[in-house]
């Protein structure tokens, strides 16, 4: 499918956001899914990602998280999001900001939208879900973040969360506290374990250093994102 694609800046956390958005061809309204990156940012990862959703005929706006900047070294990355990670109102803030461009595009269609995001983009998706966005889907990858109490409540689609076994960032009691945040607020979740996968397994290998405990799984990466597509092939089809 024929896609047009541009960069779009708005306002959130104090920065001008430069976000992505792919469009498939058509004028019609169609189902959308904002997509959050990794805690370096915004990056060509996530723009290929949104191409492809746009090919299978959603509209698609990958975030931004640091105004503009990618990340690359470690320390100034998580000086950047650990706060942001523990400021459940910066997250809802970047992510409300987003999804209020996304919504604003003529070609999608505001009661259909889903939020997929990968580390703290991830976390940003999910706390869009506490806050009671009325989303269709929430995925995530390497972001079993757990919310302030009560909040998952509000969550009103279903979950999907896919982790490496062997990541040390997002290890089996965080994967617990999760599970039982979710299943306590009577949430639809589920989670994916994948066998050997470390931090981030689902990033290509990147040209500069890296926290600790990531490491890129190439079968894993392929499976996890089918994954994401079934969630939205059942949550959020193309023809509905």
């Amino acid at each position: 499918m024929t896609i047009t694609t541009r960069t779009i800046e708005y306002q959130a956390d104090g920065l001008t956001m430069i976000g992505y958005l792919a469009v498939p061809a058509g004028v019609d309204r169609r189902p959308a899914v904002l997509l959050g990156p990794e805690g370096m940012g915004l990056s060509d990862v996530e723009r290929r990602r949104a191409d492809a959703l746009a090919e299978l005929g959603y509209v698609a706006l990958a975030f931004d998280l640091h105004g503009g900047r990618y990340l690359g070294d470690p320390d100034e990355m998580l000086a950047r999001c650990l706060p942001l990670l523990a400021d459940p109102d910066r997250l809802r803030n970047i992510g409300h900001a987003a999804l209020d461009v996304l919504r604003a595009e003529p070609r999608t269609d505001p009661d259909r939208i889903a939020a997929l995001g990968y580390g703290t983009g991830g976390a940003a998706a999910l706390e869009l879900g506490r806050a009671g966005v009325p989303l269709r889907a929430i995925a995530t990858v390497n972001a079993t973040t757990t919310g302030r109490p009560g909040e998952a409540m509000r969550i009103r689609c279903p979950v999907w969360a896919g982790v490496g076994s062997e990541d040390p960032i997002m290890p089996p009691a965080q994967r617990d506290a999760f599970t039982a945040e979710m299943q306590a607020a009577g949430v639809d979740w589920r989670l994916t374990v994948y066998g050997g996968a470390l931090h981030a397994f689902h990033h290509p290998p990147v040209e500069h250093p890296t926290v600790p405990g990531v490491g890129y799984h190439p079968q894993h990466a392929q499976r996890a994102w089918h994954d994401v597509l079934d969630l939205l092939a059942e949550c959020l089809p193309v023809a509905e």
